[in-house]
Order: structure tokens, then sequence, then C-alpha cells
């Protein structure tokens, strides 16, 4: 007998905790069929001998909604070991969707989550009208991944209520709020895997009102969320309104008020973005308390934070901190070399360094900004010895003619990292370590030419669990796996067990490395992004079948569109 693939004395890190054992494992088309010593052939082998074996990552927390249209591998998490996604988070989803309102949804998702509008608008086929429509429309193409999605309350409050939606005062009337209702129950009848919200006043439409859903009262989301309740499954995505001018404090209340009440009532877990701040003090930790205690009011909640800052990246790729300043920004349509060659130039060099040290917006900032180099690698804690102005004055220049210089050192390579979200290593540490913490926050296919954190697993593993040993290497791929993939409700996958989905990871965990983000023009219209590689991942393999090999694509596409119920 032979099997379809069998992996071969591996360390099997099942995703369940429990501690790591050297085995082979069989697979027959999409599901593990053996673990342990497998007599029996496989028609294809890979060798994992002194490789850690993995389930697939399962991310929670991206906005691929629009790439996966264009580009089926789901690129950069795919780079990173993740098999399985959950898109439509932060209340902003193409669905459903009048068809004189593509355009407002494409807009949206432009303003929201920096994905350019009009790449959305030819890269996607838009011909849904219902979530489940989209979610039909999507299992249509072919998927390197696999992929589940929330539903927005953004669409639905937009659909059910139009411009009111953004009006702070505005509330549904019995009819609009119904309306939502059904909507959603469409979605979840459809395979929606949730819903998601956003209340936090960083999200706006492009004319700079605040999106759907940041002004809705208590007891519409409670009404949304009971549809979940009704279905008996799905869980609620909050981007909550800890943010803005007041007590930290009295907002976490507020939010966690709620929140409590609707998981209490529907009987459905919430999950919540948590991040520190150095503004806000210890309101991360008071979020954390209230989710625990709300378990004594019958509601599950679970913070969700992310394994590292979460900010804006600089690279002379695409923009820089000095972009306000009419010279530097007259490079912009220029090449990389073409830009190196203006920064070469030591005419050119001295007038770009002399607008730049004039000023500018982030001048109060510029303490902040840590300097990421080939040489130096993926480093994100931030150590004041790699500050912008700490390198500078070590090289006894000035901030500009310093970022202009390793500019030029690194051949336009450079990344200038500002974290404008956890900003203490330690404060990160302790949430990781805190059990009731969910892994989230990635935001693959969102920000594209601002951030890169799709490759939150590699760092998480190379850092946290490698470097620091935050937490064992079997607790550590069981945040990544199992933990994530129980809360969003898909059984059989984070794990590797008889029967489960092989997705699976072969990790060269001691070779293990991250790169640095760079810019590629691959989005329709030649629109800029960020993206991230690694070194270390053998092999991952989707649905039983290998995906990427060594970073590379293997030409199958083996994913699938992952509905609840």
């Amino acid at each position: 007998m032979t099997h379809d693939l069998v992996i071969r004395s591996g360390v099997v890190v099942d995703g369940t905790g429990a501690p790591p054992r050297t085995a082979d494992i069989a697979i027959d088309g999409d599901r593990i069929v053996e673990i342990g010593r497998v007599g029996d052939r496989g028609a294809r082998e890979i060798d994992a001998d002194g490789a850690v074996v993995t389930p697939g990552f399962v991310d929670l927390h991206t906005h691929l909604d629009a790439q996966l249209g264009w580009d089926p591998l789901g690129t950069s998490s795919c780079w990173h070991g993740v098999t399985s996604v959950v898109m439509g988070n932060c209340g902003v989803t193409f669905a459903p969707v009048q068809p004189s309102d593509k355009n407002w949804l494409a807009a949206l998702m432009e303003s929201v989550e920096d994905i350019p509008r009009d790449s959305i608008l030819d890269g996607l086929a838009w011909d849904w009208h219902t979530y489940g429509e989209y979610l039909d429309s999507l299992a249509r193409t072919r998927l390197g991944l696999n992929v589940g999605g929330l539903v927005g309350h953004c669409a639905l409050r937009w659909y059910a209520m139009g411009e009111r939606s953004v009006e702070p005062g505005a509330h549904p009337t019995s009819a609009e709020l119904a309306l939502m209702c059904d909507l959603a129950d469409e979605a979840l009848r459809g395979g929606a895997l949730g819903l998601s919200t956003s209340r936090t006043l960083r999200h706006r439409i492009p004319d700079g009102r605040h999106v759907p859903g940041t002004w809705a009262e208590g007891d519409e989301l409670v009404a949304l969320a009971q549809v979940l309740g009704r279905h008996d499954r799905g869980f609620l995505g909050v981007s909550p309104r800890f943010d803005g001018e007041g007590d930290a404090i009295e907002k976490v209340d507020s939010e966690l008020a709620w929140m409590t009440e609707a998981s209490a009532r529907s009987g459905r877990p919430v999950t919540f973005n948590l991040t520190q701040t150095t503004e806000q003090g210890d309101h991360w930790r008071h979020a954390i308390k209230l989710a625990e205690q709300a378990a004594a009011h019958g509601a599950r909640i679970r913070p969700q934070t992310t394994g590292r800052g979460i900010g804006v990246i600089f690279g002379l790729g695409h923009r820089t901190p000095f972009d306000r300043h009419d010279r530097w920004r007259a490079l912009w349509p220029l090449t990389l070399d073409d830009k190196l060659t203006q920064l070469r130039d030591p005419q050119q060099r001295a007038a770009l360094a002399a607008d730049a040290d004039a000023g500018g917006p982030f001048a109060n900032e510029l303490e902040r900004f840590f300097v990421l180099t080939p040489e130096r690698g993926a480093r994100y804690e931030c150590d004041p010895e790699w500050s912008l102005p700490a390198v500078a004055a070590h090289r006894n220049q000035t901030v500009a003619a310093t970022f202009i210089d390793l500019c030029v050192e690194t051949d336009g390579a450079l990344v200038i990292n500002w974290p404008l979200l956890n900003h203490d290593f330690d404060c990160i540490a302790e949430m990781l370590t805190t059990p009731n913490v969910l892994m989230g926050l990635a935001d693959a296919g969102a920000h594209v030419g601002q951030i890169m954190d799709a490759s939150q697993p590699t760092f998480f593993l190379t850092y946290w669990l490698r470097e620091r040993g935050l937490m064992s290497l079997e607790d550590g791929i069981r945040r990544l796996t199992s933990d994530t993939a129980q809360f969003a409700g898909l059984p059989g996958r984070g794990v590797i067990e008889l029967g489960a989905a092989a997705d699976i990871n072969v990790i060269d965990f001691d070779g293990l490395e991250l790169g640095l983000p760079s810019i590629a023009r691959d989005f329709p219209g030649d629109a800029p992004r960020f993206v991230q590689r690694a070194t270390g991942y053998v092999s991952t393999i989707v649905n039983g079948q290998p995906f990427m090999e060594h970073g590379e694509h293997t030409g199958v596409l083996a994913g699938g569109v992952l509905r609840g119920g």
C-alpha cells in the first residue's frame, strides 16, 4: 500500500500543547490518516529529520477580502506558515451590497485599510449581492489558502440605513434593525464565521466621518449578536472604542459592558483588539481583567493582541519620513534605482538633507523611529540605541543625512519602523502569556503601503520562543494553531490528529529567519505594497498538498472557503 504523502521522522508539535515527539505522518487526500511509525510508503515523501512539524497556522485577523481576488496565494501570509485565514474584520466587508454601492464599499476599504480602491474595483468580480453569494463567488476562485469570513457591520448598516448610518446620534428604526438582522442571518446561513464591528475613532470614511457602526448603541450590537445565538455558532469580532478624548479606563468599562451583555445574551464568544500604548497607561490590563470577570456573567470574551508593535514603516522604495518636502515628494514617481542615483549625487544629497532637517510632521516622533537594515535584520523591539536620532548621533550626522547614507549603503533596503501601538515589549510579553488572550491582529492584506505585519508567526517563533524563551515550543505552536482555530469554529484545523485536515508546516526551526519588508508593485494598476519573506519553512501543506516549498509556490492551489456550520 502507498499513501499520497508521508512526512518522515519530524519532531511533531501537534498544536494541542502536548510535548513534541518524533513521528511519521501519513496523508491520504486531504486528511491525516496515520501518526507514529508509518510502514507504508508514500507516493511522495518529505524527509523532516531534524525539522519541527506543526499544524498550519490559523490567522484570526486579516483583511485579505480584496487581495484574494487577484492573489490566490495570499502573500505574504503564505510565506509564514499560515494555511487558514479569517477575513472581514473591523466591520469592513464587500457584502452585502447593493449594485450602486460597490464604489462606496471599495472607497471605505481604502480609507480604513489602505487597500487601493481602484485595485479593488478592477480586481474583484463583484458578482454578488448577499454575503452568502460573496462566499459562493470566492469559492469559484482557486485559492492557495483556506479562507473564512466575518460579515461586516459597516456593510450591514450602510445597506439598511444609507447615509444616516455614519451620523452620530442616528439610530436604526425597528425596520432598519430588522433588515440588518435578516442580512446577518443570511450571512450565517451562507457560511459566515461570525460578525465584526468597528467602534474605534481611527476608522473613517473618505470624507472624514466615522465608519458605520462607530456610534451604534448597545441594543443594536446585542441584537446582531443574538443572530449568532440563534444559529448557535459564530463569534463577534470588535475593534473597540478605547481611543479618543477622555479617560481610557472609563472607555474600557463602557465597551466591555456591552460586549459582556452581547456575549451573555447570545451565548456566543467575543474577541476585541487590544494593544498597549504609552498614552493610555494600563488600560490594557484593565481590559484583560474585565474580560476574565465577564465569565461570571455567563459571557465568553477574549482579548486579541499581536506579538510586536503595530505602526508605520518607511523605505525609499515607497514613502519616507520627509515626503512633506517638495524635493522628497519629487522622488515619488522614480524607480528605486533612480532614487538612489539622486541620493548619491552630492548636490542633490545636500539639498534633500537641508530640506529634511528644516523640520516636518514627524519632528517630535523621531525618537520612536527605529532603524532596520539587512545586516541587523527584522528587529522590531524598540531599542533606544537603534532609534534614528541615536544612530545619527553615533555617526555625528543629522538625522536626514543618516537616513540618506543608510539608504545608499543598503541599496535602498533600509526600513524605518515607527510603532504606534504595543510600544513596550514587556507589556506584550505579559499579554502573550495571559491564557485568555488570543494571538491575532496581523492585519494581513491591510494598510499595504504602511505596515507589514502578516509575518507575525515568524517573528513570534524566532523572537519570543527561540530567542526569549517566553513559553515552550508546544504552547507557542498551540497559540498559533488550535487556540485560534477552535475560537473561530474551525473543527479539524490547527491540530495534527487522526482525521484532521492535512494543513501542516515542516520548519527548520533553528534556521528560521525573517527578512526585511520590501516594496512590490503587483497589485492591479501597478499599486505598491509592502511584502515580507522568511527562510526556514521547508514545506507548507494545505489540504494534503504541498503548497509552498522553501518559500516558493509549488503551483498547487488546494485551499478553499471555510464555511461555518
